[in-house]
């Protein structure tokens, strides 16, 4: 079974049925089942069922009682055929159980095909293959445009930007594109223009009903959840909408949101958090709903989100009971902020209902007289007056924010009304606030933030006292001059961080184990109080001319401008003294205390050796000594070092950059290092004078490979350099998406060693028998500055399977040169045969004539004994 998931109008039903014209002539029995969602419905199952038993088995008058009956016929009598079936527009899983409630239901080689807008309906019935339809790309959609409006592929120039907008207001979806260039067949341009408006005011209805399917089989308080998100929050962080949407519906809304992705509602993109997503056209058509609850009395809906249509209501006084949601979000422009919004005072008095006001910028003329006790949510930045209005009992308000207000002081919020229910206070940038007053009878709060208070000079102590507070934020006070005491058994956050004036670390009266995190950067505190050490959960901290305490279980500590305090914590995995001015002193001063670190920043320092010491520190992974540039010496390096960067380290000795260059250095370890210099080292396999280099192997990728990059940079160069990406058999192995950005301050070389295991699982290669192609290559963004080397060592004591040379063409020149040997052995070997065969030619013309003269030299001897004697007597002689 195979399931194609995806909002309504994507074309689940067009791709369904391409598969089955394009499939199904090879199996026993085919059947395309459009719309069960419908039929369904309408004649019920088993009369589905009838009639697609009728068509598979060639038989008529077949007739069911119940769907289950259909359900064991299903079984019984196509059970051994091979099968195609498509359930097109399933929304219910007994229909599936109907048609198709096990695989084995069919005969071997059976495939049923289904489409549905619920992907959570396909995982409950147990289906693994899925695939979820996306909306086309733009080039995609604007030629179906085309084709639809006009039949032919290319159109007149003019159409060119309106075209253009009806894509972009049809977001990839193949139905609006279809109805959209059908409704405007051969229209004019000004038609094209005039249509396009009104669709945005008001969805197509033909789109609409489409897109409306999945909204109707949502629950209550699911459609509600919807239309809350489509007319306030797409786009919206998913944490922001949850918090804001669980206070109104006193429910936790994980669930409900889970059932909007499953109908393929709502989805969400990533950016460091999570955020809704929905398509355009399913916001329209949540928002066209809403909009045709009270299409002429905008104050009779419960959701308000058109600035229009809110200032409409708030001016004239024409809010009821019905509304309940208000966002109003100005345009960031000098003019809408500027401008001064005249309306009624009273204007909420008939919104006994109210649940979220949220107004974001804008100048109004005049403050509110009345918020209804059913307010939850207040959040108004440039709150237009000193106080809340007198009559107001805030018993259900659960967030407060009140950002860019003109307040003096937190004492308007008045301790003898009963805040019970209050957990979120935001005051920041009130730049008339001097004091916070007396916080006790705020006992639920979680969240208070009174960032950019510029004219604040006193905290009251109970701030310090509170409970349940997580997060605690004071940051660019400029005047703030001490802090009260701190006893928050649940802090997880507390931020100080610019304020200027603040010479004290408040006291820690209570071992505080939640806080991980403590921000006190730019910072005149000269030291951190005994009581520091009650922070025992603190993880990260940035500091500013501090002297720190020990901390047992602090991981993270930065710290900053001419710091470097002496004591330090024992477990402490990173350490940070960026531009502190550090110089030789600052290791013989208890550097040692930090050998357990991880990681090492001392960016920016003057010290002019990184002393021999550095080996003991047997954790550290990572070493960043950039722009030091009195640095000279570096005496050693820790064993387990696998980062350094000395970037902009211009008084670096020879002797220290031949250390850096030393074989020895990278052949037990992983390596990313950056160093000054740009000489080539002599035991590299490969250099290459452009952006990238290659090599070959075969069997398995080599344990361990280095790359090597030098470039030349200009003085004030950006650069931007992404890790090497890697190439086997033309077939990205790498994420290249990581990188490195520097801004250099003078002009120098720079050498980059990488280590390729750092950048990818390299050891899935295509073939382990042949030769296979790595390619390393550097995307480089460097302005004027130049590549000036890439290179390649490969540690491998066996390099009978690495080549550097293409070793196809290397075999090609060899076996042609083992060609050409064969053939100069083969003429040789002819030319000694032709001259033997010439010999023993010559041989057997002389044999006849040598015969001959022998026999008369025999028959002369006989002839005449003398001669024989003679020779004989001539012989005795000559012994």
């Amino acid at each position: 079974m195979i399931g194609i998931h995806g909002m309504g109008g994507l074309g689940k039903t067009t791709l369904s049925l391409v598969v089955y014209n394009s499939i199904a002539a090879y199996f026993d029995e085919s059947c395309f089942l459009q719309n069960v969602r419908k039929n369904s419905n309408k004649n019920r199952l088993h009369l589905l069922q009838s009639i697609f038993l009728s068509k598979m088995l060639s038989e008529k008058n077949i007739i069911l009682t119940s769907w289950q009956e259909g359900a064991s016929m299903i079984q019984q009598r196509l059970g051994r055929k091979k099968v195609l079936l498509i359930l097109d527009d399933v929304d219910d899983r007994e229909q599936l159980q109907a048609f198709a409630g096990r695989a084995d239901w069919f005969g071997p080689g059976s495939r049923v095909i289904i489409t549905t807008r619920d992907e959570q309906l396909l995982k409950s019935h147990g289906i693994k293959r899925t695939y979820e339809m996306e909306a086309l790309n733009f080039d995609d959609s604007l030629q179906l445009l085309i084709w639809n409006a006009f039949e032919r592929e290319k159109v007149d120039p003019s159409y060119e930007d309106v075209l253009k907008r009806v894509v972009t207001y049809a977001s990839g979806l193949p139905l609006a594109l279809k109805v959209i260039g059908s409704n405007l067949y051969s229209k004019s341009v000004e038609e094209w223009e005039s249509a396009i408006e009104h669709y945005k005011r008001i969805p197509n209805g033909e789109i609409l009903e489409i897109l409306k399917v999945s909204y109707v089989a949502l629950g209550e308080e699911e459609k509600s959840v919807f239309l809350d998100i489509a007319c306030f929050f797409n786009e919206s962080s998913l944490e922001e909408v949850e918090n804001i949407l669980d206070v109104l519906y006193d429910n936790d809304m994980k669930h409900h949101i889970g059932v909007l992705v499953d109908k393929s509602l709502i989805g969400f993109w990533r950016d460091g958090e999570d955020y809704i997503d929905m398509h355009d056209l399913i916001e329209d058509m949540g928002r066209h709903i809403e909009w045709q609850k009270s299409p002429e009395e905008p104050g009779k809906r419960r959701r308000l989100w058109l600035k229009k249509d809110i200032l409409h209501v708030l001016k004239h006084d024409k809010g009821t009971s019905k509304t309940e949601i208000i966002i109003l979000d100005f345009d960031w422009s000098i003019y809408e902020r500027e401008k001064t919004v005249e309306w009624n005072p009273n204007a909420f008095r008939r919104m006994k209902n109210l649940k979220i006001l949220i107004i974001r910028d804008g100048k109004f003329s005049k403050g509110p007289n009345y918020f209804p006790e059913s307010l939850r949510v207040l959040e108004w930045h440039g709150y237009p007056s000193n106080s809340l209005p007198s009559n107001f009992d805030p018993s259900n308000l659960v967030t407060c924010k009140l950002p860019h207000s003109h307040f003096t002081s937190f004492e308007f919020l008045d301790s003898s009304k009963k805040f019970e229910n209050l957990s979120v206070l935001n005051f920041d940038c009130c730049k008339f606030l001097t004091k916070i007053p007396d916080m006790s009878d705020f006992v639920n709060l979680e969240e208070v933030s009174f960032n950019r208070c510029e004219s604040l000079v006193a905290v009251h102590d109970s701030i310090g006292l509170m409970s349940k507070l997580k997060i605690l934020q004071a940051e660019h006070c400029i005047k703030l001059t001490n802090f009260p005491p701190l006893n928050l058994p649940t802090l997880e956050s507390l931020k100080l961080s610019f304020c200027s004036s603040l010479e004290k670390f408040p006291e820690i009266l209570e071992k505080m184990e939640n806080i991980r995190k403590l921000v006190l950067e730019k910072l005149p505190i000269k030291e951190l109080p005994l009581s520091f050490q009650n922070l025992i959960g603190l993880e990260e901290l940035f500091l500013s001319s501090c002297k720190i305490v020990h901390l047992p279980n602090l991981s993270t500590l930065s710290v900053t401008e001419d710091n470097g305090g002496s004591m330090v914590p024992s477990k402490l995995e990173c350490f940070s003294a960026q531009s502190c001015n550090l110089n030789d002193n600052f290791f013989s001063a208890g550097f040692m205390q930090l050998a357990q670190v991880r990681i090492l920043s001392l960016r920016d320092n003057n010290f002019k050796h990184l002393p021999e010491c550095i080996k003991e520190f047997h954790n550290l992974n990572e070493l960043d000594v950039s722009y030091c540039k009195h640095l000279e010496e570096i005496r050693g390096f820790p064993p387990k070092l696998e980062h350094f960067t000395a970037t902009n380290c211009i008084s670096l000795t020879s002797t220290s950059l031949d250390m850096l260059l030393n074989k020895e250095l990278y052949e037990s370890r992983k390596s990313w290092f950056w160093f000054p210099g740009a000489r080539f080292p002599e035991w590299f396999d490969l250099k290459s004078s452009g952006p990238s280099c290659s090599f070959w192997f075969r069997n398995k990728f080599p344990a361990r490979v280095l790359s090597l990059l030098i470039i030349h940079m200009n003085k004030n160069d950006n650069l931007s350099i992404f890790y090497p990406a890697v190439y086997i058999n033309g077939k990205s192995q790498t994420d290249a998406s990581m990188y490195l950005m520097e801004q250099t301050k003078f002009e120098f070389d720079l050498t980059y060693f990488s280590d390729l295991k750092m950048y990818g699982n390299l050891h899935e290669q295509p073939s382990e028998k042949e030769w296979n192609h790595v390619k390393v290559k550097y995307n480089i963004s460097i302005g004027a500055s130049i590549v000036k080397a890439t290179g390649i060592h490969v540690f491998e004591e066996n390099k009978k399977d690495i080549r550097f040379d293409d070793p196809y063409i290397m075999e090609d020149i060899m076996e042609e040169e083992e060609k050409r040997k064969k053939r100069k052995k083969e003429k040789k070997k002819r030319k000694k045969k032709k001259k033997r065969q010439k010999k023993k030619k010559i041989a057997s013309w002389k044999t006849p004539w040598k015969k001959k003269e022998e026999e008369e030299k025999e028959e002369n001897c006989i002839r005449n004994p003398c001669i024989q004697r003679g020779k004989q007597h001539h012989g005795s002689n000559s012994v």
